[in-house]
């Protein structure tokens, strides 16, 4: 396994198309084991292919159960309720937005060797996978969002808040 470059906002690549996964092989478990070890070494809940310069359909979520899923060609095929929060991401580093998703999402994507399967959750984990599949098509968190925040608004915005309690 090897450490992959994140790739930052403002290169190109972050917003180009990706193409879906057609190989099945030991090259593709070499890039999701690498995207797994990046993701954990950057301390973040989710990483797509784009984010290490691979315009191919793949996304790693964890969990709240501190499992990583690999979503490969994912697509979003339900979901219900939503939910308001905060958003960050490896790609937008020290920039976060509050974004409006949905509660509970349900994913069809296929696995490492071809399968595919069907996974649902909520909360943060299904913010994740929208988060992460909105790169796929080219597209960041902040474009949801009316501005971004420094990691120091955020803090005096909770400071403020603490107060009027």
């Amino acid at each position: 396994m090897a450490l992959r470059e994140i790739i930052k906002k403002g290169d190109e690549v972050l917003g180009k198309k990706c193409h879906p996964v057609t190989k099945f092989d030991a090259k593709l478990h070499r890039l999701l084991d690498d995207m797994a070890e990046t993701l954990r070494q950057a301390d973040g809940v989710g990483l797509a292919a784009p984010q290490v310069g691979i315009l191919r359909q793949i996304v790693l979520v964890i969990n709240k159960q501190d499992q990583i899923i690999e979503l490969i060609n994912p697509e979003i095929i339900a979901t219900s309720g939503e939910q308001y929060g905060l958003e960050g991401c490896l790609s937008v580093p020290g920039r976060y937005g509050f974004v409006k998703r949905p509660m509970v999402v349900r994913v069809r994507a296929q696995d490492r060797f071809g399968n595919t399967f069907e996974v649902e959750d909520d909360e943060i984990t299904a913010r994740c996978f929208c988060h992460e599949i909105d790169h796929l098509s080219g597209h960041l968190f902040d474009e949801l969002c009316d501005r971004t925040y420094t990691v120091e608004e955020i803090d005096e915005m909770e400071r403020q808040a603490g107060e009027k309690e």
